[in-house]
C-alpha cells in the first residue's frame, strides 16, 4: 500500500488498481505471496484498506469513451479527407488525360499526394487513431511500404524476368483504396476502444477482462476487412487495374494493428511489424540479384518459386501478411491486458 499509495488514492475501482498492478509486473504469483489468490483479490483489499480522499482534493478521472456526437463528427470528418484527396487526384488525372504534358500531369500528382499527407496528418493527430509518443520510425517505414504497394510489384516482375530494364509503371490503386479506408478504420478503432472501455467496467477480473477483449479485437479486424475489401476492389476497377488486391488488404490489416497498439500506449511491436515487412520487400529483389553470381543461384530460388506461385504480388503479400498476423498475435494478449486501456488517451 505504501509503495502504491498514489494508485490506490486516485483508483475509482478495485479494476483500476490491478490494472495499475498488472502494468508494474505484479503477477497472481506474487499476489499470492501476498496470501491473495490473484492480483485482482489483492487490488480489492488495496482499494478497501485505502483511506478515502478529503472531498476537496479529489483527483479528476477522465471521463470513458461516450456518445460524444460532436467529437466523433470531428475526427469522422478528418478520416475522410485523405481519401477524399486522393480520389480528387484520381479524376482529375483522369479527366484531362492526354490534356496535359508530363510536366503538368507530375505537378498535380504531387500536389495531390501532399494534400493526402497533410489530411493524414490532421487525421491521426485526432479521435481513436492518435498516439500520443508520435509516428517516430514507423512513419518512415510505412511510406516505404505505400510506395512499394504502388511500384513494388512491376519492379519484382522486371527483376524476376533480367530487369530491371525500364521506368516502373505505377499502380495507384492499392494507395486510393488505403486512404479511403482510413475512415472506417477509425470507426474500427472506435468501436474497439469504447467495447473494451465497457468491458473493463463491467468485469470483475483481469482474466474476464482479457476474455472479454480478445473476440473484439478479432471483430474490429473482421468489420475492417468487410470494409477495406470494396473499397480497393473498387479503386482497382476504377483505375482499370486487373490484380486481386490481397497484399493491399494486408498491408491495410497491417497499419491498423500497428495504429491501435500505438493509440494504446504500445507503438514498439507496430514499429518492429512494419520493419520486418519491408526488411522481406526489399530482401526479395536483392536475393534475386545476388542470385546472378556465379554460385550464389540458390539464393534468387524461393523468390521464383513464390513469384511462380502468386505472381508479383505474392511478395508484398506475404512480407504483409505475415507481419500483420504475428501482430494481430501479439495484439491480442497485449490488449487484453487492462494496463493497455487505463491512458487517457484511449478514450474516443
Amino acid at each position: 500500500m505504501h509503495h502504491h499509495r498514489d494508485l490506490c488514492e486516485r483508483a475509482v475501482s478495485p479494476l483500476e488498481i490491478a490494472a495499475g498492478l498488472e502494468a508494474h509486473g505484479l503477477t497472481d504469483r506474487t499476489a499470492a505471496r501476498y496470501r491473495h489468490r490473484d492480483v485482482f483479490a489483492l487490488a480489492e483489499e488495496l482499494y478497501a484498506r485505502t483511506p478515502a480522499r478529503p472531498a476537496g482534493s479529489a483527483v479528476a478521472v477522465p471521463p470513458p469513451p461516450g456518445p460524444d456526437t460532436e467529437a466523433r463528427a470531428g475526427w469522422t470528418l478528418l478520416a475522410l479527407l485523405p481519401g477524399a484527396a486522393c480520389l480528387a487526384t484520381a479524376g482529375l488525372l483522369l479527366v484531362t488525360e492526354g490534356a496535359l504534358g508530363g510536366g503538368a500531369r507530375a505537378a498535380v500528382i504531387v500536389t495531390g499526394a501532399l494534400l493526402a499527407c497533410l489530411a493524414l496528418r490532421f487525421c491521426l493527430g485526432r479521435g481513436p487513431l492518435r498516439a500520443p509518443e508520435g509516428a517516430g520510425r514507423a512513419g518512415m517505414y510505412a511510406c516505404w511500404l505505400l510506395s512499394f504497394a504502388v511500384y513494388g510489384e512491376e519492379l519484382i516482375a522486371q527483376v524476376v524476368s533480367g530487369g530491371p530494364d525500364g521506368p516502373w509503371e505505377a499502380a495507384p490503386a492499392p494507395l486510393l483504396g488505403l486512404t479511403a479506408a482510413v475512415a472506417p478504420a477509425a470507426w474500427c478503432a472506435h468501436f474497439f476502444t469504447v467495447q473494451a472501455h465497457r468491458k473493463l467496467t463491467g468485469s470483475r477480473a483481469l482474466e474476464e477482462f482479457g476474455a472479454g477483449v480478445r473476440p473484439l479485437l478479432l471483430a474490429a479486424v473482421v468489420l475492417l476487412l468487410c470494409a477495406l475489401l470494396p473499397l480497393l476492389f473498387l479503386a482497382d476497377l476504377g483505375l482499370g487495374g486487373t490484380g486481386t488486391p490481397v497484399s493491399a488488404a494486408a498491408l491495410g490489416v497491417l497499419f491498423f494493428l500497428a495504429r491501435l497498439l500505438a493509440a494504446h500506449g504500445l507503438p514498439e511491436p507496430g514499429t518492429l511489424a512494419l520493419a520486418a515487412a519491408c526488411a522481406v520487400e526489399a530482401a526479395a529483389p536483392a536475393l534475386v540479384l545476388a542470385g546472378r553470381l556465379p554460385g550464389l543461384e540458390p539464393l534468387a530460388r524461393p523468390v521464383h518459386a513464390l513469384v511462380a506461385a502468386g505472381g508479383p504480388g505474392a511478395v508484398p503479400a506475404l512480407a504483409c501478411g505475415a507481419a500483420a498476423l504475428g501482430l494481430l498475435l501479439h495484439a491480442s494478449a497485449a490488449l487484453s491486458r487492462a494496463s493497455a486501456h487505463t491512458h487517457p488517451h484511449t478514450g474516443a
